[in-house]
């Protein structure tokens, strides 16, 4: 089997840290991106990967990851846009700073290292990109108004980049899981209490698991399975 290249964004935990993970087991080098140091380091050693440190909300660091990609592996063949993070609040009080932070780590970010891997990918005819949405890609909460525009928002990207990218081998998948059991959703369950006025030990239960039809939080590696079916076709060529 070939050789391939994949960048995975907030690679250091979580969603990001399972799907490097089943990737590298699938023998792809990959380039783990994360703005924590530490976290991202032990992953991409621990896959025999290698680690960027990138502030994915500056567009110099954008294009930084994919030139260093590419200059250590020669090309990009499968990109996972999986950074983010979350802030509830309600709209009145929301900053308008972490707004703006929000949107340009998880809509605008990968809008730009789509673009910026487009080019190696059209040249091989083959590519695959695979965007880490939500279910607040399809639907809202309240006290989410950031999140769940980005996440939105990068639906309806992920739908024109597929269109574009059809006739040049390269695949633009979406994957829109409920509540993932990571470090992330760990830390919301104080926010949503108090926003909501209801004891942590029920926002689980009465937030997170109401409105969905199997009562249990999605694992990690259970998305991370859905994104290299994703690429598979890729890493049989």
């Amino acid at each position: 089997m070939a050789t391939h290249v994949a960048i995975v964004t907030g690679g250091g935990s979580g969603i990001g840290r399972a799907v490097a993970e089943k990737l590298a087991g699938q023998g792809c080098h990959v380039v783990v991106a994360d703005l924590n140091q530490d976290q991202g380091q032990a992953v991409a050693t621990a896959i025999n990967g290698h680690f960027e440190r990138a502030d994915l909300a500056q567009r110099a660091d954008c294009r930084r990851l994919v030139d260093a990609a590419i200059a250590r592996y020669g090309r990009v063949d499968i990109l996972v846009n999986n950074a983010g993070f979350q802030h509830i609040d309600a709209i009145e009080t929301f900053p308008e700073e972490t707004w703006d932070t929000m949107i340009a780590v998880m809509l605008t970010a990968p809008f730009l290292l789509t673009k910026y891997v487009w080019p190696s990918m059209k040249a091989h005819n083959w590519g695959r990109i695979i965007n880490i949405g939500s279910v607040h890609s399809l639907r809202a909460s309240p006290f989410k108004a950031a999140y769940v525009t980005a996440k939105h928002g990068l639906l309806g990207f992920t739908r024109t980049a597929a269109l574009e990218g059809g006739a040049h081998n390269i695949t633009v998948n979406l994957i829109a899981p409920a509540y993932v059991r990571t470090p992330l959703v760990e830390k919301q369950i104080a926010d949503q209490a108090r926003t909501r006025g209801i004891p942590e030990s029920d926002v689980i239960s009465k937030v997170m698991l109401e409105p969905a039809v199997v009562k249990r939080l999605v694992e990690p590696q259970e998305v991370a399975e859905l994104a290299h079916f994703c690429a598979a076709r890729l890493l049989a060529r």
